[in-house]
């Protein structure tokens, strides 16, 4: 059937900031810097500078770092070294921050409200000015920077053997990108040009991703939960909203994720053996393991009674290969019944709460100290560590932290997923009466909703379908889509 859809877009790009802005607002974020945030910028008249024999030159290692394409705020590199028998020695690098954003500063404050980026399609809300995330606390290519190292030994089978933390200045040789560097490693594309200019930059990256994919059984192989969310992100062609992708889950990012859960543990382990409190990021045991276990039986399998995260990533696997086109709304399901990831203060000596996800007993948010404020404070409590000077937050205030960056990283989410829908409803404003192959992926006594696959977005299905199931594939008609509400309608084809 012929579309009946008019030919231009009545929304723009400045709508969705706009409504971005707004939704900000709505949850208790600030969209913009404050001008004492502006003044204390103006002040800062370059790096951070620092020298002392507890500050090491590693700038000679092949430091590199792994990003999306469009990223700018560089917080992590990474470099390595091969060993005997299979073993690797591995470098971590993360930005100190804590060099240029002092605590109780004005900038200080403003990431504290907000505590983490907020990452939107037509805008970034940066939590510190990009002067800094982008440029002065950035690892950018070419510049030397301070930063926390964790420096870890891994043997053949991917076991932590050992671990340390120190600071260091670093040099980033190489700013590669995930989708780029993927391609090269599974053989469908070439070295990627910045790496191809460092000698012996292949084979770092080799030696990383063979690391990261040992590493990566090993957790599997404990239970370690993989999921497959649905997170597209608008294209766009100037002001226009022209597709939307959705990220797919590849080895460059693998690689990163997995040296990163591996650098938090030894974050986490390091700040407990010094005898400190920590921000632990945690996933506690599912209370409703039970809902999980009836939604396992409706798959015709059987979970045990008690959690058990292997037997649950074992289900999923099998779930992956059996549907891999519904998979994401089956892993959608299983995250909500599984609770939401929360921050917590762990005092020494208490028994870790662990994070069931990730499948890992002691687990802190450390790798990101221009994105989230819970790395920032992190990074503030091993320098005070390395330092041996008194922690610079009290275990009530650590408490408190913990709660508010929870509160606000879920007031952030919610943006993100609001405007993921204004997003989807502007591409499919000027597509009224198309007709989309679409699977149900929720029915509840609110109504049916559908995702269509091309492009990936969910809408609300409007017509009857009281007979349709989670799951079932459907023929659907666009009749709405408001991008201010983010409402897209859909009714059944005749």
């Amino acid at each position: 059937m012929k579309p009946t859809a008019q030919t231009a877009h009545p929304h723009t790009r400045a709508d969705l900031v706009h409504i971005a802005t707004q939704a900000m607002i709505e949850r208790g974020l600030e969209p913009e810097f404050s001008n004492q945030v502006k003044q204390q910028l103006e002040s800062i008249s370059g790096l951070g500078h620092e020298s002392g024999p507890d500050i090491r030159d590693l700038t000679q290692l092949l430091w590199c770092s792994i990003d999306n394409d469009d990223s700018l705020d560089l917080d992590q590199l990474t470099a390595c070294e091969a060993l005997p028998k299979g073993a690797v020695r591995l470098w971590v690098a993360i930005a100190d921050v804590d060099a240029l954003v002092r605590k109780g500063s004005a900038i200080d404050r403003h990431a504290h409200i907000n505590t983490t980026s907020v990452y939107t399609s037509a805008r970034i809300f940066p939590m510190l000015p990009e002067r800094l995330s982008t440029d002065l606390t950035s690892l950018n290519e070419g510049q030397d920077r301070l930063a926390l190292v964790t420096e870890m030994v891994f043997d053949a089978d991917g076991a932590l053997s050992g671990s340390t933390v120190y600071r260091a200045v670093v040099r980033n040789q190489a700013k590669l990108a995930y989708d780029a560097v993927s391609a090269w490693i599974e053989g469908a594309g070439e070295l990627p040009a910045p790496a191809a200019k460092v000698k012996g930059m292949d084979a770092q990256l080799h030696t990383q991703d063979d690391l990261a994919q040992r590493l990566r059984v090993r957790r599997r192989t404990a239970g370690a939960l993989e999921f497959e969310t649905f997170q597209p992100r608008a294209v766009f062609d100037g002001e226009q909203v022209v597709d939307i992708r959705q990220q797919l889950q590849n080895r460059g990012r693998q690689l990163i994720e997995e040296v990163m859960i591996a650098t938090n543990g030894c974050t986490a382990r390091y700040l407990s053996h010094h005898g400190g409190a920590s921000l632990r990021r945690v996933v506690r045991s599912p209370e409703r393991w039970l809902r999980i276990v009836a939604v396992a039986k409706e798959y015709g399998e059987a979970l045990p009674t008690e959690p058990d995260a292997k037997a649950l990533e074992a289900f999923l696997a099998r779930r992956r290969r059996a549907d891999p086109l519904r998979f994401p709304d089956l892993s959608l399901v299983i995250v909500k019944l599984m609770g939401r990831g929360e921050y917590v203060a762990e005092i020494p000596g208490a028994e870790p709460i662990g994070h069931f996800g990730l499948a890992v007993q002691d687990y802190t948010h450390s790798t990101a100290p221009n994105r989230r404020y819970p790395d920032l404070i992190t990074s503030r409590l091993l320098k005070a560590a390395l330092a041996h000077q008194p922690h610079p937050y009290s275990n009530a205030e650590l408490g408190q932290l913990a709660e508010h960056c929870t509160r606000q990283e879920d007031a952030a989410q919610k943006v993100e997923r609001r405007m993921r829908k204004s997003d989807a409803a502007l591409l499919l404003e000027s597509r009224l009466g198309e007709f989309f192959d679409a699977v149900v992926t929720g029915a509840t006594l609110q109504g049916i909703w559908v995702r269509v696959f091309t492009p990936p977005a969910e809408g609300k299905l409007v017509s009857n379908g009281a007979n349709l199931g989670v799951g079932d594939k459907v023929r659907v008609k666009l009749i709405a889509a408001n991008v201010e509400r983010g409402f897209i309608d859909f009714e059944l084809a005749g």
